[in-house]
């Protein structure tokens, strides 16, 4: 009697080879080369257009001589942002303390006017001509008023600024999450006698997530704009808009670009950590799932 191999399949047995493709494509992945990885490939393009467009701005102001106080070439903005850090990142935290408080109340009121909306039929005629007026109002007729409101060195007057430039986009996007669910889910719940909150709580507020994630990372960007353009009719001396309103009065345009990095790295590292939260917080939707995309 011939023994058989140890680990050999018997005659004319069906071997599974899926966990061994599924080992094989890890395995792959793993020795791919690191300019084949997908995240790479997704951000490479807009790494590679900065820097060109820095380049050529540098050698488009050498070759034309263009005066500093007209277009400031990056290599003078860099040596005024390093010989001002500490005074920048000083009003740099000033404004975004301004924006970060005008963004935590107005995504707050657009959320909350955005469930009574999508819940009551009279609430939603009743605030929403509201929301859309405070949207129409421009912030530049808007700042004043308020700065006479609450005081012009008052912080309070600039969050309330913020807070009226993100409240429309948070609200408009709340609402359509909350109302544009699945009919045929809807439907499913209803018939299983559900209440409208577990409705809420297992069907509308999964489907709102993604849009709402989305009126976050708008309303970051707009948070930071909103508290520099505000601080342009007065505000504290440490704030990041009356340093780039003085500065540019007195032609030191360097400097004025040097805070309008600051402004721009605050601005971005706020997306960046509302991405991060929208990826931990639903990692099943499709709108997280960079690595996946063909």
């Amino acid at each position: 009697m011939s023994e058989k191999p140890l680990g050999q399949p018997p005659p004319g047995a069906e071997v599974d080879v899926t966990g061994f493709s599924d080992v094989a494509t890890a395995v792959d992945k793993t020795l791919a080369p690191w300019w084949q990885h997908k995240l790479l490939q997704y951000y490479l393009p807009a790494v590679i257009l900065f820097v060109a467009t820095i380049l050529l701005w540098e050698l488009f102001v050498w070759i034309f001589d263009i005066q500093a106080f007209l277009l400031p070439a990056p290599s003078v903005i860099f040596a005024a942002f390093t010989e001002n850090f500490s005074k920048l990142v000083s009003i740099g935290w000033f404004t975004t303390k301004e924006a970060l408080g005008g963004f935590v109340i107005g995504c707050s009121f657009g959320i909350l006017v955005a469930f009574l909306t999508a819940r009551w039929t009279f609430a939603s005629e009743a605030l929403m001509p509201f929301a859309i007026a405070a949207n129409s109002v421009p912030i530049l007729a808007f700042a004043p008023i308020v700065n006479n409101w609450f005081g012009v060195d008052n912080p309070l007057s600039k969050m309330v600024i913020v807070a009226v430039i993100v409240f429309f986009p948070m609200m408009i996007n709340t609402v359509r999450g909350l109302t544009l669910v699945d009919p045929a889910a809807l439907e499913l719940m209803r018939s299983y006698a559900a209440s409208e909150f577990q409705i809420l709580r297992q069907l509308r507020l999964p489907n709102a997530l993604p849009y709402m994630f989305n009126a976050f990372k708008v309303a970051a960007a707009l948070s930071m704009i909103g508290a520099v353009v505000s601080e342009y009719f007065g505000g504290n001396r440490a704030a990041l808009g009356v340093y780039i309103t003085q500065e540019a009065a007195q032609f030191r345009f360097y400097n004025a670009w040097a805070a309008i990095i600051i402004a721009c790295f605050v601005g971005i590292t706020f997306y960046v950590i509302i991405l991060m939260v929208e990826r931990v917080s639903i990692p099943w939707h499709s709108s997280v799932r960079v690595g996946e995309r063909p």
